[in-house]
């Protein structure tokens, strides 16, 4: 079976550091892969690399088969690649809606030719992504807050906001960073629910998560990371008890 995600032989360093160091992974539909290692293992990196923020220095990176290489973040967001932020980076001053609004893959209003030539094919797919982001915003019981500033929220609900606003990118890779950290209660289950239900909808799904419960929960297998390589890779309970793993992440 194909990978959806695959990276070859991935290398990336910043002077001195080497956060990914010659990484290899496929990630095919339906599986939800886990990253764990401790801070500063090259978790995060991975992402940035997949979605563009860091360009590689030796490797190739492809989604469904093409490579993503030399590509600008939007063309690779335009091609699939959905993800989520440690920090969540929602728009402050923007409702919950209308943070889900800037995030669709293809939108005609984004040229103003089409606004001035086109306005009832804009108006027409505006109405559909409203339609859509609040179903999403349904699906996470988010519906009533959808005209709330996003400062006004939980903090739980922000990041809830941050996996639905991805979830406005239809295609099928789906990264996910620390997306549980500081989350709890009802937002945890929801936050479980929703990613294997996008995974049984054929999404590639990728979870840098600390929460080991979160990965075991979920992910049909891990890899572990530390200090830009892979150490070891495997079903989670083999990886959680293994030595290596032991010492580097919880302590000798």
């Amino acid at each position: 079976m194909n990978a959806l995600i695959s990276l070859n032989d991935v290398c990336k360093s910043f002077g001195g550091i080497v956060v990914a160091d010659h990484i290899s992974i496929d990630i095919h539909r339906g599986e939800i892969l886990g990253l764990i290692g401790p801070n500063g293992a090259g978790k995060t990196s991975l992402f940035n690399l997949i979605s563009g923020v860091y360009p590689v220095d030796a490797g190739t990176i492809s989604v469904a088969g093409q490579s993503l290489d030399g590509l600008a973040l939007h063309r690779r967001a335009r091609l699939g690649v959905a993800r989520t932020w440690q920090n969540m980076r929602l728009f402050a001053t923007m409702s919950v809606l209308e943070n889900m609004l800037v995030a669709p893959r293809d939108y005609p209003g984004e040229k103003i030719s089409h606004i001035i030539f086109r306005p009832k094919q804009v108006a027409a797919a505006s109405q559909l992504l409203r339609e859509r982001a609040m179903v999403i915003l349904g699906r996470m019981k988010l519906e009533a807050i959808a005209h709330a500033n996003v400062n006004d929220i939980t903090f739980g609900q922000q990041k809830l906001v941050g996996l639905a606003r991805a979830l406005m990118n239809d295609g099928d890779c789906l990264l996910l960073d620390e997306p549980m950290a500081g989350v709890e209660g009802v937002a945890y289950d929801t936050m479980k629910t929703i990613v294997r239900e996008e995974a049984a909808a054929g999404r590639a799904v990728c979870v840098v998560e600390h929460n080991v419960s979160f990965i075991k929960d979920l992910c049909n297998s891990a890899v572990f990371m530390a200090s830009g390589k892979i150490l070891e890779r495997g079903s989670v309970d083999t990886l959680l008890s293994s030595k290596t793993l032991a010492d580097l992440y919880f302590g000798a």
